[in-house]
């Protein structure tokens, strides 16, 4: 039989995006063929699925760690990488996923619901992808984008209608075997039940389900024995029913004493919100509808107790019903009472609307940069400023660029560009080699900074996979740039004063002069 566990942590780690190729196309009789290289595919997600015939988290107690696929690299001939293969993982219904600081993610209640733990990697684009009217034939590809890692915790809240709560060794596994199919383990000794057990109970028309609660005791909802792991298991719960033990061995109990304990317990316990719920919608599980089930009456010492308990139990507004689970008396006024009170939960309940179709109308290009997409913030560091950048799209580029790729460098700078960095720069008072970092502290890029040249055919002229504007060391100043035009100007009008000095005394001829004489 396999063992029930409620709580695990598990290490998702999503499949990487594979690279983009770089290729040129050769064939003969074919010359200028241009590039070829396939994009790389998209790494494999990691997504958890309730799935019915899932009861347990024990899988991923024994397998904590889960990695989808990869996506391959792209090919030449415009042959595109294969996607990496999608883990989906079954969880019971029920399951809550939180981050490690315990922060709720998703609740996954209902078959077929799902939620993507970690997502993958998108593959790199291929030289094919990225020629351009002035970069004809690139030399160089995007890298793919490693998966997302997630370190998550699944706890299994159990999906019932009604709870069965109350002292150990009260009947309640005893009580869920006779009102359903249900076959817990049943034994004369405290805590025999370790885990929930869930039955399904048919009273007319009307079927819902019951879970057996394992024992509470005084201290519960501090954390004292397993009360906090039983408690979780009764949140979703819209009723509950106190099994009271009318033929206690232990002489300093009786029914009122044990029902003002647990609901203490009850009382004490902080209900946790769902992400889909609010705070303020949810209801104390001591103010929720509760039933009153004296056990072992078929006992002369049950029959008295309960005779002596139950005028009090029902002046405290206790809907109070005597049964014995072992002779199964009493037990179709009692599963007709949780009935009504399961009908009335479901009818109070808001049905969900379907979705709107949503029509997400194209984002209009708009020229120059975009500040809102990146944060730029000015530290120091060894009493030099520091320029830190973060960003989607900035720490996307950074993480597909190949820097031993001279020519894949300056594509990120232009991207970089484009996007409005520099003005950035410039607008805070950057100046030509100062540090600048792109990400964070751990998987970010720092380099000096210096401004980028404006892109152009005679910049991109140069060997496949280099740029000559990673060769310039310098950049002339404006006044350099007019004294080098200056220059050239003199240079031709001597050039052609010169000529015309030749013609006049014949030492060459103009054809077109000589046509017309």
């Amino acid at each position: 039989m396999a063992a029930f566990v409620d709580r695990v942590t598990l290490h998702a780690t999503a499949g990487n995006g594979g690279h983009g190729c770089v290729s040129v196309r050769r064939e003969k009789f074919k010359p200028l063929g241009g590039p070829d290289g396939g994009n790389g595919g998209n790494g494999g997600d990691i997504t958890l699925v309730v799935d019915a015939q899932t009861t347990t988290l024990l899988s991923y107690h024994h397998l904590p760690h889960r990695t989808a696929g990869n996506g391959e690299p792209g090919r030449g001939d415009n042959r595109h990488g294969k996607n990496g293969e999608t883990l989906r993982l079954s969880v019971p219904d029920g399951t809550v996923v939180k981050d490690a600081d315990g922060n709720i993610l998703a609740d996954l209640v209902g078959e077929g619901a799902e939620y993507v733990v970690a997502h993958g990697g998108v593959g790199g684009l291929g030289n094919a992808a990225l020629a351009s009217p002035k970069r004809k034939a690139p030399g160089f590809a995007l890298l793919g984008i490693p998966g997302e890692h997630a370190d998550v915790v699944l706890e299994l809240k159990t999906v019932a209608d009604i709870a069965l709560v109350g002292f150990p060794s009260a009947g309640k596994s005893s009580l869920i075997a006779a009102l359903s199919a249900a076959r817990p383990k049943i034994a004369d000794y405290p805590f025999t039940t370790l885990v929930p057990n869930l039955g399904v109970v048919q009273a007319g028309q009307m079927r819902y389900t019951v879970a057996d609660v394992p024992g509470l005791i005084p201290g519960a909802s501090q954390g004292k024995g397993l009360g906090l792991e039983f408690l979780r298991h009764v949140e979703r719960c819209a009723a509950l029913v106190h099994v009271l033990d009318c033929a206690s061995l232990e002489t300093d109990r009786d029914p009122l004493s044990d029902l003002e304990a647990i609901e203490n317990e009850l009382a004490a316990y902080s209900v946790e919100p769902t992400s889909e719920q609010q705070a303020e919608d949810l209801i104390p599980l001591h103010e929720r509808p509760r039933l009153i089930a004296l056990n072992k009456t078929d006992l002369p010492d049950g029959t008295e107790m309960a005779d002596m308990v139950r005028e009090q139990l029902e002046e405290r507004g206790y809907r109070v019903f005597d049964v014995s689970a072992l002779a199964h008396q009493g037990l179709d006024p009692l599963k007709y009472a949780m009935g009504e009170l399961v009908e009335e939960s479901r009818a109070r309940q808001v049905p969900v609307e379907a979705s709107p179709v949503v029509t997400i109308e194209p984002k209009v290009r708009r020229k120059g940069g975009r500040p809102e997409e990146f944060t730029l913030r000015r530290e120091e560091r060894n009493l030099k400023p520091l320029f830190r950048i973060r960003g989607i799209k900035p720490e996307k580029w950074v993480a597909q660029t190949d820097f031993t790729n001279d020519e894949a460098v300056g594509y990120l700078a232009d991207r970089l560009h484009r996007l409005g960095v520099e003005d950035r720069l410039f607008a805070d008072g950057a100046r030509p080699g100062d540090t600048v970092v792109i990400g964070d502290d751990e998987t970010g890029v720092v380099f000096d900074w210096e401004p980028t040249i404006s892109t152009g055919s005679e910049v991109l002229s140069g060997p496949r996979g280099s740029d000559l504007r990673m060769e310039q060391t310098s950049r002339p100043t404006r006044g350099e740039k007019r004294k080098e035009y200056e220059d050239l100007k003199a240079a031709r009008a001597g050039v052609r004063a010169e000529m015309d000095e030749e013609r006049r005394s014949g030492l060459w001829t103009d054809y077109d002069s000589d046509t017309q004489n």
